[in-house]
């Protein structure tokens, strides 16, 4: 498999990116459900704290992402797509990276206002941005709620495109990104 993206698929590099993000989000989502329906402190405290360092290792991620993207474009557009089609997905991932950006930041924040640090892994702590304020980490809280759930709701209508293109269109949109050629 060629590392760089083609005309006709993605590289090794960008599906290596879409993929560990996908696993790194799932996890994201697993380790929150844990967090809240702990009874232990102890414990609730060490899955925050993984959450964290795994919220950061996504922006890290994605920033690498981005950075690979823009010298590393993605495959042509497929003759079979419409242009509203292009424009649609090019939003939705757009929005996606945005949003997959602004959440680790709006929860780093969060732990800030608190007063909770956030280490990555143990090797180094990130700096508090804000002073610690109670109605502000209210609302960062709150934020950071509604951009995961917002995260959620596209990447399941992304799946469904996806999906959609493959047993509908019957086109290679999805096979681009999958590390196998299927067919």
């Amino acid at each position: 498999m060629q590392l760089k993206s083609s005309a006709e698929r993605y590289g090794a590099i960008a599906q290596l990116f879409h993929w560990t993000t996908l696993v790194l989000i799932v996890t994201q989502f697993i380790l929150a459900y844990q967090a809240e329906h702990t009874e232990s402190l102890l414990q609730k405290a060490k899955t925050l704290t993984t959450h964290k360092s795994v919220g950061m290792t996504v922006f890290m991620l994605v920033i690498l992402r981005l950075l690979w993207r823009m010298t590393n474009p993605a495959p042509t557009p497929l003759v079979t797509e419409q242009p509203w089609q292009r424009r649609l997905a090019d939003c939705m991932h757009w929005a996606l990276y945005s949003l997959i950006l602004l959440t680790p930041v709006v929860g780093l924040l969060m732990s800030s206002a608190k007063n909770y640090p956030v280490s990555w892994f143990g090797l180094f702590t990130w700096p508090n941005f804000v002073q610690p304020n109670e109605p502000l980490f209210d609302f960062l809280k709150a934020a950071h709620g509604i951009l995961a759930t917002t995260i959620f709701c596209l990447a399941v209508l992304h799946i469904i495109a996806a999906l959609k293109h493959h047993f509908y269109d019957k086109d290679n949109v999805l096979r681009r990104m999958l590390p196998l050629k299927l067919r």
